[in-house]
């Protein structure tokens, strides 16, 4: 496990979008603009059992995660490592990002398994000015 410098954790816990790379099984990347946190070193983003991101996550857990400050694109972190997933079936994690990001509450889906995704750094690029 590598530490997240604080400066890649204020981007992270930031109001900024972060795309996720993950591996499709043609070996191909697959890239997805998520909420996301930290919790310790780790970054954590929801999704749905079903989605292409969930499918290539249970099939290879290996993820990329980049954020960058959208004032200043060139101040950027990224995360490279393996992923864990756990349900959430209250669905508490969307809900606390909703609220960051939006400021609203998340509306109501029974019909959808969300999960928690986790990335534990193996690697991690920051750069800040």
């Amino acid at each position: 496990m590598t530490e997240l410098p604080e400066q890649a954790r204020a981007l992270f816990d930031g109001p900024h979008h972060v795309t996720v790379a993950t591996i499709d099984p043609d070996g191909r990347p697959q890239l997805s603009v998520v909420w996301a946190k930290t919790d310790g070193d780790d970054v954590l983003f929801s999704t749905i059992k079903g989605r292409r991101k969930y499918a290539n996550l249970t099939r290879d857990p290996r993820a990329s995660a980049l954020v960058f400050a959208g004032e200043d694109p060139y101040a950027y972190a990224e995360v490279r490592g393996a992923v864990t997933i756990a349900d959430d079936p209250a669905a508490e994690l969307i809900g606390e990002l909703a609220l960051k990001y939006t400021g609203e509450p998340f509306p109501s889906r029974p019909h959808e398994q969300r999960v928690i995704v986790r990335i534990t750094p193996d690697r991690v690029v920051c750069y800040t000015d």
